[in-house]
């Protein structure tokens, strides 16, 4: 996975630093695995705009991805590395030895070629997908389950990972990527570990173009706006805005929006840091 910087011979150049897609091994996906996707603009059922900062970009199609590797005990190959436009991480196609394709969320380190396998009968190698009971200590871990048989919910983005630090009683005690130390049910699967594109939180699009391509509309800084469109508008010349807030007056920066009372704090043995 490297990074490729481009010679300034124009604006949008100039600062300009992505992936160098080295570790993609095909341009085509498998078109079993393709669903089409509609846009919406940021519109409502009524054409009216409810989400703001979103509309064009790049017309995609989803690729289903198999967060429950539920297909226990049957190896797999590794047939290609791909590009996925949904996502942050690469995605690897595998071939199944009774005949079936599936893509996964591909870790760091995974080749063509290499085999896979997920259940009680796999090992602790790079892509395998086991119960936490069954994982080493220590071990870096992604794609983790929240609940038993649900899928993959935590640490699927681009470079994040977890680390197994112990088990008590029905429960394992994972880190995840955010700082927080949380029991999930030692029934709940895992994979073998951490994403792959590592890189990718150092990429610079290097022009506002960019952003367009994805679907990103531009956004207005708050204090550029008039006092009845947000809590931090209007002021003679540059006003600061006063305290940081949500367009719905929500405080920002350091306000803590999770609620007391929520029903998975008793499985939160340390918070996330500040």
């Amino acid at each position: 996975m490297a990074l490729k910087k481009y010679k300034p011979t124009t604006p949008g150049q100039r600062f300009k630093i992505i992936s160098a897609f080295d570790d993609i091994t095909t341009g085509t996906p498998e078109k079993s695995l393709l669903v089409g996707k509609k846009s919406t603009g940021g519109r409502n059922n009524k054409g009216r705009m409810t989400i703001r900062n979103v509309g064009g970009g790049h017309k995609q199609k989803y690729r289903i991805i198999d967060f429950k590797r539920d297909k226990e005990n049957v190896p797999g190959i590794v047939k290609t590395i791909e590009y996925d436009p949904n996502r942050t991480a690469r995605i690897a196609l595998i071939n199944y030895v009774d005949g079936e394709k599936r893509y996964i969320v591909a870790p760091h380190g995974l080749e063509v070629g290499q085999k896979i396998v997920s259940g009680n009968e796999a090992t602790p190698d790079i892509g395998n997908t086991m119960y936490l009971s069954d994982i080493p200590f220590g071990t870096v871990i992604h794609n983790i389950e929240l609940r038993p048989g649900q899928g993959a919910k935590m640490s699927r983005s681009a470079g994040s990972y977890a680390q197994l630090m112990t088990r008590e009683g029905k429960f394992a005690i994972i880190k995840l990527p955010s700082g927080e130390t949380r029991m999930i049910l030692q029934t709940c699967k895992a994979t073998i570990g951490m994403v792959s594109n590592v890189d990718h939180n150092l990429e610079v699009s290097g022009k506002a173009g960019r952003n367009r391509w994805k679907g990103r509309r531009p956004r207005v800084r708050g204090v550029a706006m008039n006092p009845v469109d947000h809590p931090m508008g209007g002021g003679e010349g540059r006003a600061s805005g006063g305290h940081p807030r949500s367009r719905k007056g929500l405080p920002a920066k350091g306000y803590r929006t999770r609620a007391k009372k929520k029903a998975s704090n008793k499985y939160i043995v340390e918070k996330r840091k500040k």
